[in-house]
């Protein structure tokens, strides 16, 4: 069962959800890379409250038509290179839902465990498909000063679609295939 949740994305929305779960986001979500996550987690103001928001690690492709933007791909990028800033973002800034792949380490898992936070995968490849539930852009922030692929861009997103694989409990996804897989890869090397 999917399930849905609309912005702003809660505490208590965010706390219902487990490892598993599978969930159509709605409403507002915000893209941001490496350096957004840099500047953010040093001090820079954000432009935006991003106090149960979404960050979406994402470098979208962007085009101009008219006086707005159109978004064409908006495929995930890999989390752990924003790594070392999320604690301090979710921390400081109350972020409640992460959305990237590859997962993230564990001062991102503790941080979302005691601040109330989700990390969410999103399907790699599908670019171009993730775009179609982006019904608009409402703005973009840091175009000059970092160019659009680095830029916070601020998307109205309808059912987009991904999978919790770290929770508020502390559970995560990814350290447990990582761990069932060294396992499974030892005793193999053993034979």
């Amino acid at each position: 069962m999917i399930k849905r949740i609309e912005y702003p994305f809660t505490e208590e929305k965010v706390r219902a959800l487990r490892v598993g779960d599978a969930v159509a986001l709605s409403g507002r979500i915000f893209t941001g890379r490496d350096r957004l996550h840099q500047e953010l987690a040093d001090g820079t103001a954000s432009p935006v409250g991003l106090r149960d928001g979404a960050m979406y690690h994402c470098g979208p492709v962007v085009m101009k038509e008219g006086d707005g933007w159109v978004v064409r791909a908006a495929g995930p990028t890999t989390s752990m290179r924003q790594d070392p800033f999320m604690p301090r973002i979710i921390t400081n800034l109350g972020v409640r839902v992460i959305i990237g792949k590859g997962g993230m380490g564990e001062a991102t898992r503790a941080a979302c465990r005691e601040n109330g936070c989700v990390y969410l995968q999103a399907v790699g490849g599908a670019a171009a498909l993730l775009a179609a539930s982006i019904e608009r852009v409402e703005g973009v922030h840091f175009l000059q000063e970092f160019g659009p692929t680095e830029a916070m861009w601020e998307l109205v997103v309808r059912d987009f679609s991904a999978v919790v694989t770290m929770d508020t409990r502390g559970r995560s996804l990814h350290r447990t295939i990582e761990r069932n897989t060294r396992k499974n890869l030892k005793m193999l090397l053993e034979g």
